[in-house]
């Protein structure tokens, strides 16, 4: 990168920000990262010391105008007015996902963003690693032909990981929020937007046991609010149907299964979840009647494949720089979590909902910046 690094400041220093900080300072020349807060000041002092950064308070990084961007940490419910206060300040803002809890309020930041000609973007990252973007390439390569149909399903064990990860147990801490966000984020930047959406929606228990034993609340009944189960249909801007199917009420190691066919073959993901995996390529074959099928396994187009985080406010602050789109936009995460909010609103009423945003693809991602 030929320009300055855009000047970053971390708000939120739990455990995901170590990721965070050691690549936006290790990793991604096009980031500067020079201060943090958090709600509580002994996490931002010790993430400072850690990394070399100021640790401040947030109004102390809003009032700092050598300050470009934010990167924000925090727990779901918190986005929206930080996000706010951030834009309000004059500062470019990356979020963990999800942008907001509600349509309305990540319209409202996208409209302010707008009026003041700030970049917005949001996590889930994970589809700029080596495992989509491969996938990614060769659907535009038609090397599996037309898309005719996508199946996604996914599994994990909520009651163990919320026993651990306080933060699920929050309001928008559910299976779909929280984790088929990368599912459907991923299904966007390969297939574009969705149009319409048919959607299921179940807590199989909302009083839990505790069941983590090193947790001090072991065997401890809490509550669980949030979806732990998620099955629909979804159909493309393009006119392609799939299904997409969450479970967690399952085993804790995490069996993503990603599928995507077409006329002349069949692509194979992973863990949507993750940035890596292997790409697997079924191709229309009449040997493999005779012989069985071969699956290929494909190049990666990057090498993202270890956890990457800090790639998306990476990406954006070369965007930034050089007055370019961001992948990671706030275009793509506002239609994202519309696309939850319909699956919800399709399982309260039992009616097929229509997606009212819209987004472009993202541009094939090569790892360079």
């Amino acid at each position: 990168m030929n320009q300055h690094p855009v000047r970053t400041a971390v708000v939120g220093c739990g455990k995901i920000s170590d990721i965070y900080f050691q690549n936006m300072i290790e990793k991604y020349e096009t980031l500067e990262v020079v201060s943090c807060c958090a709600r509580g000041m002994e996490s931002a002092l010790r993430q400072g010391a850690k990394y070399g950064v100021k640790p401040c308070t947030f109004a102390e990084i809003l009032a700092d105008q050598s300050v470009e961007m934010l990167v924000i940490l925090t727990p779901a419910p918190t986005h929206y007015d930080l996000i706010k206060q951030g834009l309000l300040a004059g500062k470019h803002v990356y979020t963990e996902k999800p942008i907001a809890t509600t349509i309305k309020e990540a319209a409202e930041l996208v409209r302010l963003a707008n009026e003041r000609g700030l970049y917005l973007g949001a996590a889930p990252e994970t589809f700029l690693g080596s495992a989509v973007q491969t996938a990614r390439k060769a659907i535009d390569d038609g090397l599996i032909g037309e898309v005719t149909s996508f199946h996604v399903t996914a599994n994990r064990d909520l009651t163990f990981l919320a026993s651990f990860f306080r933060f699920l147990r929050m309001p928008y801490g559910g299976i779909c929020y929280d984790y088929g966000v990368y599912y459907l984020t991923a299904l966007v930047s390969l297939l574009g937007p969705m149009q319409e959406v048919f959607g299921v929606v179940k807590n199989r228990s909302r009083v839990r046991v505790n069941s983590l034993p090193q947790s001090p609340e072991f065997g401890q009944e809490y509550i669980y609010d949030n979806e732990s189960q998620t099955d629909a249909v979804l159909t493309t801007e393009s006119g392609i149907t799939g299904t997409f199917a969450l479970n967690g009420d399952s085993i804790p190691v995490d069996l993503g299964d990603f599928t995507i066919h077409g006329t002349k073959g069949v692509l194979r993901l992973g863990d949507a979840n993750q940035f890596g995996g292997e790409i697997r390529l079924i191709s229309h074959d009449l040997r493999a009647f005779h012989e069985g099928i071969k699956p290929v396994s494909l190049k990666p187009v990057n090498d993202l494949t270890d956890d990457a985080r800090g790639i998306g406010p990476a990406d954006m602050a070369r965007a930034i720089r050089e007055g370019s789109h961001a992948r990671t936009s706030m275009e793509l995460a506002i239609h994202v979590l519309d696309i939850i909010e319909q699956i919800m609103k399709s399982s309260e009423t039992g009616s097929v909902r229509t997606i009212s945003t819209t987004c472009s693809r993202p541009d094939l991602f090569d790892g360079r910046l």
